[in-house]
């Protein structure tokens, strides 16, 4: 009889650890899948926009890329990027596009890495980069414009 409830508690025992486990398993699993929801994303998505503020990008971008127009141009076109933005709605479509394509380990590691020492050199370079690179991306659009201009039929006007 001894020997029978020791059994039966001893298999008792392994019935709750295997029901522990698959209940931890199916817990974990759950937490894993909902830390990737709409409201994380954009938690994340608020996040980063807190550490790269869209004005501050816009303006960085604008002071930078008219370092490459003539001294006499270059306030007009600071102006022209800048002032007439509504940087809430911009803000709101950066937050909303974020977070229809990005995860919420995705947007932590952005802005994680934004707001380190590191990411915040690398963005003060970027406007300065993006500056560098713009008169040959224009460039180059330009001659695969003229490239599809010469090879498209000339069609008379109707």
């Amino acid at each position: 009889m001894l020997f029978a409830l020791l059994y039966q508690s001893a298999s008792m025992q392994k019935q709750t650890f295997a029901l522990t486990i698959v209940t931890l398993f199916t817990l974990a699993t759950f937490v894993l899948s909902a830390t990737d929801t709409p409201e994380t994303r954009r938690r994340e998505a608020e996040r980063y926009l807190k550490v790269i503020p869209p004005k501050a990008l816009f303006e960085d971008m604008a002071d930078k890329m008219a370092a490459n127009l003539p001294p006499d141009r270059r306030a007009q076109f600071k102006h022209l990027l800048t002032a007439d933005l509504d940087i809430a709605a911009l803000t709101k479509a950066m937050t909303d596009a974020m977070v229809k394509h990005f995860t919420t380990d995705e947007l932590k590691a952005l802005a994680d890495f934004y707001g380190s020492p590191v990411g915040k050199s690398a963005m003060q370079k970027f406007g300065a980069y993006m500056a560098d690179v713009m008169p040959a991306m224009q460039a180059e659009m330009q001659k695969a414009q003229a490239k599809m201009n010469q090879s498209a039929p000339n069609q008379s006007p109707r």
